[in-house]
């Protein structure tokens, strides 16, 4: 009998897992817009290419992120891994455009009937801010403050999450800059934290403001690691200042991640 009650129980787990992956599965296809296939902002008039879109090379005009599968698959393998080995905190998202990773990191704490962690929605929702060329020269070539499609409304963000049934108190909004809002930030530890702010000095402030704050064994993400020298600048700095020295993992053609282990 304790046999049979064994098998049922390991059938159910099986059958409990394979529904999750099916329901994440199905929600990285749909904050990416695979299924319905927008065409992107740029070029104008350029149609859907789907390895374009996996690898987040296009700009999308409807999708809910722009970083493509790959990195979306990133996400939602370390929020299960922080889960399945229960590192201590929350999770955070800082530059979030539409909001379609930090929808992906609610829905793999859904998915895994998570309740005890909070998912931090962190950004200026106007926009990237102009360089400080003075403070940090790193950036002062960089005109991604003039990209009006970058400046998503927090209101706007909000009802992308409540159209996946995702906007509940476990989703805690944080608006402004981050040199504004991170230090005085009541909030973590953190078991995963996202950086796609793309400048040093948002990446480096929100290193400075965050880190110390990941568990050990957490794991810190950047979006733009491989794409922008002055992001890759800002974490190898920050690394160096501190002495880090874990292994940084590639992801994609921009992205990387880390894990903290102390």
């Amino acid at each position: 009998m304790s046999q049979i009650l064994l098998n049922t129980d390991l059938r159910r787990e099986s059958e409990l897992s394979r529904s999750r992956d099916l329901y994440l599965d199905l929600l990285v296809k749909v904050v990416t817009n695979t299924i319905y296939q927008d065409p992107p902002l740029q070029p104008v008039g350029a149609t859907f290419k789907h390895e374009l879109r996996e690898k987040g090379l296009d700009w999308p005009s409807l999708a809910h992120t722009m970083s493509g599968t790959e990195r979306l698959n990133n996400v939602r393998e370390l929020t299960q891994r922080v889960i399945d080995d229960g590192i201590r905190g929350d999770l955070a998202e800082l530059g979030v455009w539409r909001g379609g990773c930090c929808i992906l990191m609610r829905g793999v704490l859904a998915a895994n009937g998570d309740t005890s962690r909070k998912v931090y929605v962190i950004d200026s929702f106007a926009g990237l801010p102009p360089p400080n060329p003075e403070e940090f020269p790193q950036d002062k070539t960089l005109t991604l403050h003039t990209y009006e499609d970058l400046a998503i409304s927090v209101g706007r963000v909000k009802e992308n999450f409540s159209r996946y049934g995702l906007l509940d108190d476990q989703v805690i909004f944080v608006e402004g800059l981050f040199q504004d809002t991170l230090t005085d930030l009541n909030a973590g530890p953190f078991a995963l934290i996202r950086l796609d702010g793309d400048m040093y000095e948002s990446t480096y402030v929100a290193l400075e403001a965050l880190y110390p704050r990941v568990s050990p064994g957490g794991y810190i993400i950047v979006d733009d690691y491989g794409f922008v020298p002055a992001c890759r600048q800002a974490v190898t700095d920050y690394r160096t200042r501190m002495g880090i020295d874990g292994r940084i993992e590639k992801i994609d053609w921009a992205g990387a991640w880390w894990q903290k282990t102390n």
